[in-house]
């Protein structure tokens, strides 16, 4: 069984075709232009899971977002650290997939869209030492046995390095944080019944039922 993280910090708006997405919204107010530091949402632990657990759908919400990314698991102190060197902190890495409610502000933390039960399964770690470069990792995401969407680090705006240097500059990763790099545009849509994958060669697969959740 994967041991339990520490922390589940997830990179939000981390892909240049995220922020397409957003087009003008991005330029409004409050903000009036797009995010020029690291944007941070936190997955608490009721929304960890892992693979073959399922994945509630809260009442009267049609489908959720199934953002599948990659985890870069801390396996010692990084505080601090330069980009060039950002890597060394990481222990190995894994599949997740950032489960939320479809929401369209992103001006206030969307604790009520991403934070429900089970809304975070996280796969078995493979060695840092086995992967060569995180950011050439391909992510798919399968629902219902069709492909739905293919991401790469082609469009990260911080890839893992760079992202984990900027964010330690203002936060102390721990042993056993995870990072998540980030979900992907378009990232598909499952409702109750369906079942999503998420899979990456060099690291394995995540499987998920989505259910009713309790009202």
């Amino acid at each position: 069984m994967r041991p339990l993280p520490r922390a589940v910090y997830v990179a939000a708006l981390n892909r240049t075709g995220v922020l397409e997405e957003l087009g003008e919204a991005l330029h409004r107010d409050p903000y009036q232009q797009p995010p020029r530091a690291p944007i941070l949402h936190v997955k608490p632990a009721n929304t960890w899971s892992e693979s073959g657990e399922p994945i509630p759908c809260p009442p009267g919400v049609a489908a959720l977002r199934m953002g599948g990314t990659i985890g870069l698991v801390i396996g010692r102190e990084a505080r601090r650290v330069r980009p060039a060197s950002a890597l060394d902190h990481v222990a190995s890495y894994l599949i997740a997939n950032d489960v939320s409610i479809p929401y369209q502000s992103h001006y206030r933390p969307a604790i009520k869209e991403r934070c429900r039960d089970g809304f975070c399964p996280l796969g078995s770690v493979v060695p840092r030492d086995a992967i060569p470069d995180p950011d050439r990792l391909e992510v798919v995401i399968e629902v219902d046995g069709v492909i739905r969407s293919r991401s790469n680090g082609s469009d990260l705006i911080r890839g893992a390095a760079r992202l984990l240097a900027e964010v330690s500059a203002f936060l102390t990763f721990a042993p056993g944080d995870v990072v998540l790099l980030g979900e992907p545009p378009d990232a598909p849509l499952a409702g109750h019944g369906s079942t999503v994958r998420i899979a990456v060669a060099e690291l394995g697969e995540i499987v998920n039922p989505i259910v009713p959740g309790p009202e």
